[in-house]
């Protein structure tokens, strides 16, 4: 490997040091031929898993008879085919009426689409975000990010945002909801009128936070009253990931902007959406842009997920029972230790606590050819976001060889829960 050529912000590759050579559904394979369960897939871009056959074998057919690649905005058949397919299979089933923007292909992009219409549309440049909110690392969406690793370098020119507490952040008796209500009406409570409240339903990287649907309520609540605009940031939730096709699905409400990317693909190539609600959509041609905003290749792999996956319910319902065949293990393992097991559906959390043992268990993990990921403050939360279209028996065995490396980590002097007087670990076997 030529790193003496590659930039030191390289990240992932420091943890699985493999020469990767392919990919198939839930594995990648390295150059050795070893095969790593991957629980990373991609960092949620690639729910369908790698290599899936219905959108390879869509894009090798488009490709080869001479498809647009590159179309800008312009029409195409592709970018027409997806738009339809979204519309009867994702908005119209749940009573949305959203217009889809193509923005840059990536999340951040979205991220600052969204942030740049809300203070068109209101006026105001006043951004309500949330602590351990992650939305992107370009400059308006690193101003709504919490996490000082990623501000540190940029600091001085993040502005234009307050941060609000999210559910739980100061424990299950706090209203948080409450206290930015409180603020918001006080006209002394140092806010200043919002152009936008921006959250996650389930923050990523934030640690697997997951809120009630009343704290969700209150806030989409909050964003009426005061005439700001609620943007959702689906972009690692989207696409089922915790369940339903969206995650605000499941808390009854209905944002003025959603923004997708990640999986919106299918198949890993870049592309993000805006979902804007027409009274919202005030852009003058050109506003927000980018070259890349017509990735036909995309459409294409897009449109054949949906078609593939959500014509009905019995994918997300897959999502779910095996949701809940992972959380059951997680949580025989994990309760009698104390440790907290968070998310929904199959984008589920491991709280440890401990992040220098989250560490060394990620470490190990790879040994054994289980690629994981840690999220939260500290990498204290181990994340598990398998592909959805994973096997039962693959979702079990990778659940088994992450709870055997945890054992094995293990040590008395890291914590004294579920340890006898004798001083060996008793740590429960898992069943599956």
């Amino acid at each position: 490997m030529r790193e003496d050529i590659e930039s030191e912000a390289r990240s992932y590759c420091r943890s699985y040091p493999a020469m990767f050579a392919g990919a198939k559904g839930s594995y990648l394979i390295a150059e050795t031929d070893d095969k790593y369960l991957d629980f990373l897939a991609g960092c949620g871009s690639l729910n369908y898993g790698h290599n899936d056959q219905v959108m390879q074998a869509a894009l090798q057919d488009y490709i080869a008879n001479d498809g647009i690649a590159l179309g800008l905005d312009l029409r195409t058949r592709a970018k027409q085919e997806f738009i339809g397919t979204f519309e009867d299979l994702i908005l119209r089933p749940r009573s949305l009426e959203y217009r889809i923007q193509f923005t840059g292909p990536t999340g951040a992009n979205a991220v600052e689409a969204a942030v740049k219409l809300a203070r068109k549309v209101t006026g105001r440049t006043n951004i309500i975000a949330f602590t351990n909110a992650f939305h992107g690392c370009s400059l308006g969406a690193l101003a709504i990010t919490a996490n000082s690793y990623h501000r540190g370098a940029s600091a001085s020119m993040l502005h234009g945002v307050h941060r609000a507490l999210y559910d739980g952040y100061l424990g299950p008796n706090c209203d948080t909801a409450e206290s930015l209500r409180k603020q918001l009406s006080d006209p002394s409570g140092g806010i200043d009128r919002p152009a936008a409240i921006i959250l996650e339903i389930v923050q990523g990287e934030g640690g697997i936070n997951v809120p009630t649907q009343r704290w969700i309520k209150k806030i989409e609540q909050i964003a009426r009253c005061h005439g700001a605009l609620l943007i959702v940031d689906e972009i690692q939730t989207g696409c089922g990931r915790t369940g339903p096709f969206f995650a605000f699905e499941a808390f009854d409400i209905r944002p003025d902007i959603v923004l997708m990317a990640k999986s919106i693909s299918g198949f890993g190539l870049p592309m993000s959406l805006v979902l804007l609600a027409p009274n919202v959509d005030l852009w003058c041609p050109g506003e927000h842009n980018g070259t890349f905003r017509g990735n036909n290749h995309a459409f294409v792999t897009a449109t054949a997920a949906l078609q593939e996956y959500w014509r009905d319910k019995c994918f997300e319902n897959e999502i779910r029972r095996k949701g809940g065949i992972a959380r059951a293990m997680l949580s025989e393992f994990a309760i009698p230790l104390g440790y907290l097991v968070k998310g929904s559906g199959l984008m589920l959390g491991l709280d440890i606590v401990d992040n220098k043992l989250a560490a060394q268990v990620k470490a190990e993990a790879y040994k054994r050819k289980l690629i994981i990921e840690l999220c939260g403050p500290s990498d204290e939360v181990i994340k598990l976001m398998p592909p959805l279209t994973i096997l039962d028996e693959e979702l079990v065995a990778g659940i088994n060889v992450l709870v055997s490396t945890i054992r094995s980590a293990f040590c008395p002097e890291r914590t004294n829960r579920a340890v006898d007087r004798s001083g060996d670990c008793q740590i429960p076997a898992v069943g599956g």
